[in-house]
């Protein structure tokens, strides 16, 4: 028997962070993405993001690679915004994400922070949130590339 807890933060954001991801539209495409991630085995947390990107909590499968399952959740959703809001032609996810693994012990307050991403964004950019994240899990990166 084989025991685990995978959860992630995962961040990534639409083409040219063009802020393409109206309120109205937000919450029935959190949805979908989550019940994507059902289909996939896995457990959506929280969803939720800004105008120009998504945060995504969520438990995976230990057999569910982090870039197999945004390759889906990134071609599916657009194809998903492209069918059902025809003046969304132009969305496209940009390519790349930021993924964090997520303890138990910290995972209500990563939960609350995605729950906040409108306020927290108001004060925020994106470009400062990603590099906060980066710092503060130790990752490494090239200013060109954010």
């Amino acid at each position: 028997m084989s025991y685990t807890c995978l959860k992630y933060h995962i961040m990534f954001s639409t083409k040219q962070r063009r802020p393409l991801i109206a309120p109205e539209v937000l919450p029935r495409f959190c949805r979908y993405l989550g019940g994507m991630i059902k289909k996939q085995g896995g457990q959506p947390v929280e969803i939720n993001g800004p105008e120009d990107h998504l945060h995504i909590v969520a438990s995976l499968l230990p057999t569910m690679s982090i870039s197999g399952t945004l390759r889906d959740l990134k071609a599916n959703s657009t194809n998903w915004i492209h069918a059902r809001f025809p003046n969304l032609k132009e969305f496209y996810w940009q390519d790349g994400y930021a993924a964090f693994s997520v303890s138990p012990s910290v995972l209500p307050r990563v939960v609350r922070y995605v729950r906040d991403q409108q306020a927290h964004h108001e004060k925020v950019s994106f470009e400062e949130e990603l590099k906060w994240l980066l710092h503060s899990h130790g990752v490494e990166y090239d200013e060109r590339y954010l």
